[in-house]
């Protein structure tokens, strides 16, 4: 991997050309992973009329709708207009403004429209509508069911107002579908709509052949792995299989050549030897849960020890934990582990054996 920027970053409120007509621009977020980039595409209306598409929103918090302001500004702009808001999944950091931008942007002739995957616009608005996956009984209940024994943590997610709702305070009412395989015509260039799964229901990377450019939102990053959880939304789920079949969907369309916009880190060259890193980051993993659960039957929590290997705070467990659901389930559905159901009610996991 290469980084050809090397440390240049956009300060907040500006902007940095990465490509011939794209710009990256880089928001706060209040979390131990404190920003996101965002990126800018010229594009042109069907009237004709110049302007920019956004590529994902940044969290809705006043500061980063003031640093929004700021960019509009930038001279880089030219003065154009916001024509588009392309977000490539439902995470409060790449949808949460959204619905500002859309409606900032609007206007009596001219519809600024959100471009999202189906899925994700669907499961979006479910988020806004209730807790389910995101917290309340059902996530508490989840959590104890694969271990989690701390009572405070536990009270928090029967209680805690659905945090879904104040980072993405609203969801667009109407939207443009974007699918895999999909080409849109974004300005001069078409930029091909390639699906991934496992960290979002339906993730939308962009590719440009043109450019050799690769906005590859959270499914690639170039130092972290992307969170894969398996929520009591869908508790059965095989979303770390979802995620790296993804990544070889991915190896297979894109070439290694191409310059990737993650939507966390720096842009960087050599993709494909970073989704090869990812494959063997995940295959560790999942031998280090086959090596405990041949010892003795482990919960999901009893093996966060194992996967993460370092402490981990209250606020990091509620990812941390579908985490290591996400992997016991890859073992399970693969036949190389049997859930053990306890009289405590937690399920526990042991190796299978051959006969």
């Amino acid at each position: 991997m290469r980084y050809p920027l090397e440390d240049r970053l956009p300060a907040t409120g500006e902007v940095l050309t990465v490509a011939p007509g794209v710009l990256w621009l880089r928001m706060m977020l209040p979390f131990a992973l404190d920003h996101i980039n965002l990126w800018l595409i010229e594009d042109v209306s069907d009237t004709g009329q110049p302007g920019w598409a956004v590529v994902d929103a940044g969290i809705a918090l006043p500061a980063v709708q003031q640093a929004w302001e700021q960019v509009f500004a930038h001279p880089a702009l030219r003065g154009w207009p916001i024509l588009r808001v392309i977000v490539t999944h439902m995470h409060p950091d790449h949808l949460g403004l959204a619905d500002w931008l859309c409606r900032r942007w609007s206007t009596p002739t001219q519809a600024c429209r959100l471009w999202i995957s189906a899925t994700d616009w669907l499961t979006a608005r479910l988020a806004r509508l209730e807790r389910t996956g995101y917290g309340g009984e059902r996530t508490a209940a989840f959590f104890a069911q694969h271990g989690i024994q701390d009572e405070a943590l536990l009270h928090a997610l029967r209680t805690d107002p659905n945090g879904y709702t104040r980072m993405v305070p609203a969801v667009p009412e109407s939207f443009r579908r974007l699918a895999d395989g999909l080409t849109l015509r974004i300005g001069a260039h078409d930029w091909q709509c390639i699906v991934g799964r496992g960290h979002a229901p339906e993730h939308i990377s962009l590719h440009c052949a043109a450019l050799d450019v690769l906005i590859s939102g959270d499914m690639v990053l170039p130092r972290i792995s992307s969170n894969v959880s398996v929520t009591d939304l869908e508790p059965e789920a095989d979303a770390l299989r979802g995620y790296l079949d993804s990544l070889d969907t991915l190896r297979t369309r894109v070439p290694d050549s191409a310059w990737v916009l993650p939507s966390h880190g720096l842009p960087f060259t050599g993709l494909h030897g970073r989704i090869a890193e990812l494959h063997a980051h995940h295959a560790e993993r999942l031998d280090d849960v086959r090596q405990a659960c041949a010892q003795r039957p482990h919960s999901a929590a009893e093996l966060l020890d194992v996967l993460f290997k370092r402490p981990l705070d209250a606020y990091q467990l509620r990812f941390a934990l579908p985490e290591a659901v996400a992997h016991v389930n890859w073992l399970w559905l693969a036949g190389e582990l049997r859930p053990l159901r306890g009289e405590d009610g937690v399920q526990r996991f042991t190796l299978v054996t051959s006969p």
